[in-house]
């Protein structure tokens, strides 16, 4: 009788998982590092979705998501910033003035606590936020069920 194979591990990427990549940047903070960072993406040929930047006296972390993850993650490496990769949500706020009210109303009835969210840079598909939660299958779960559109790094795509 032969050995059975342990099922492959796989990540979220690469699947139809409605979660995107976010990257942190840690780098010293001190004068023109921003910069160093933003030329290093624009020179990739890669746009910039979202940006959260959390510094302190020596030291920021800068969290993005771009257009194309791969690309940016390739380019910041060869720049040899250190990088780390997180899975975050990317919801598409609904229409009124209380799309914030509803998405937190929804997380609540299924008890998924918010550890940070921060706004995307305008998309086609309308105003949206980033957010790192606690369980991101019950989150996405929860969205879903409440009609909330959840976005894909496909849909980060910017022409052809």
């Amino acid at each position: 009788m032969a050995s059975e194979q342990p099922p492959a591990l796989a990540t979220l990427e690469g699947q139809n998982f409605p979660a995107v990549r976010q990257v942190s940047v840690f780098m010293e903070n001190r004068v023109g590092q921003l910069l160093r960072l933003t030329q290093t993406i624009d020179n990739a040929d890669v746009r910039i979705i979202a940006l959260s930047i959390l510094d302190s006296a020596d030291f920021a972390v800068v969290r993005l998501m771009f257009d194309k993850p791969d690309d940016a993650l390739e380019a910041l490496h060869a720049a040899g910033f250190a990088v780390s990769v997180t899975e975050l949500l990317a919801v598409v706020l609904p229409k009124g003035n209380r799309g914030l009210l509803s998405v937190w109303s929804a997380l609540l009835s299924s008890e998924v606590s918010v550890g940070y969210v921060y706004p995307l840079i305008p998309l086609a598909a309308g105003p949206a936020i980033a957010m790192s939660v606690d369980s991101l299958e019950l989150a996405i779960d929860t969205l879903q069920q409440h009609k909330f559109t959840l976005l894909t790094e496909a849909d980060f795509q910017v022409g052809p």
